[in-house]
């Protein structure tokens, strides 16, 4: 089977910072931070955690353990309801700052309860090994360690077909498949509704249906958001305005430019200039 997060991981690189590994004994707060998601595994315990969504607050009850996250930054607390809560919580991104399809996949908390998800558990049983220990390295082996699993529950919900709307969805499903690990593997190509029906083997208008349905927005709305995301990976590693829109399909830098400006807000330079100060204030002292 083709892998259908290779290209999603090769732009957009996951990066996770385990801060919390072992007994939660008192409430904490997290506050939303720009381009930052959370992922707490709960190994036993019982814990409330209240949440701060679009919707309005959401409160859970977790007494068995699971894994909840938040793929967008959102203002969270946990609360210890007993003596016997033991957790790993790490922050993550995929690139501080980029519009990864990602962040636009799934609901804005994602629950499981670690039983329903048995391909974890050997990640899991060296995570909770390590946070255990005091060896050297062993910041760096849980940030990893978190990172697969992040990879791990991504492909979870995908083969489990547990989303039934977005990105992960639109993966999940065999013949949409096909037709967006083209578009990701390749934004420079001319793509078109026809080109991309042929790879799905359907016909025109069923799959711009189906691809809308499925994914949440039409294909030309998605192929522009996957190139702008890309050109803004390819930015911030430093490649110039028209070697990027040579990479993602557009014609020369200043039509780069107007797609850029259209979907991001900011031109590209001045997108990087605001990316860089933001993600990087040392910077600052150098300009």
């Amino acid at each position: 089977m083709e892998d259908r997060l290779a290209w999603l991981m090769k732009y957009f690189q996951l990066r996770a910072r385990v801060f919390q590994a072992g007994p939660q004994c008192h409430s904490v707060s997290y506050d939303a931070q720009f381009g930052l998601g959370h992922i707490h595994v709960l190994k036993k315990g019982k814990l409330q955690v209240e949440s701060m969504e679009t919707t309005g607050q959401s409160t859970l009850i977790l007494e068995k353990p699971s894994v909840f996250f938040y793929m967008n930054p959102v203002t969270h607390s946990l609360y210890p309801l007993d003596n016997d809560v033991e957790l790993v919580c790490a922050s993550f991104d995929f690139g501080a700052g980029l519009s990864s399809p990602l962040s636009q996949a799934l609901p804005e908390t994602v629950l499981l309860k670690l039983e329903k998800i048995p391909t974890l558990s050997t990640t899991l049983s060296l995570m909770f090994s390590e946070s255990e220990e005091n060896h050297c390295g062993r910041q760096v082996v849980l940030d990893r360690l978190m990172e697969v699993v992040i990879i791990q529950l991504l492909r979870d919900l995908m083969d489990q077909q547990r989303l039934q709307v977005g990105l992960l969805a639109g993966l999940a499903e065999p013949k949409l498949s096909k037709a967006i690990s083209a578009i990701h593997s390749d934004p420079s190509y001319p793509w078109t509704l026809q080109n991309l029906a042929d790879i799905a083997g359907m016909s025109r208008a069923r799959f711009a249906t189906k691809f809308r349905d499925i994914v949440g927005m039409t294909m030309g709305n998605y192929l522009t958001e996957w190139r702008i995301g890309v050109a803004q990976s390819f930015l911030v590693r430093g490649k110039s305005i028209q070697l990027v829109a040579d990479a993602v399909g557009y014609a020369n830098a200043s039509a780069l430019s107007r797609a850029f400006t259209a979907q991001v807000g900011l031109s590209p330079t001045d997108w990087k200039n605001k990316h860089n100060t933001t993600n990087h204030p040392e910077l600052l002292s150098l300009t």
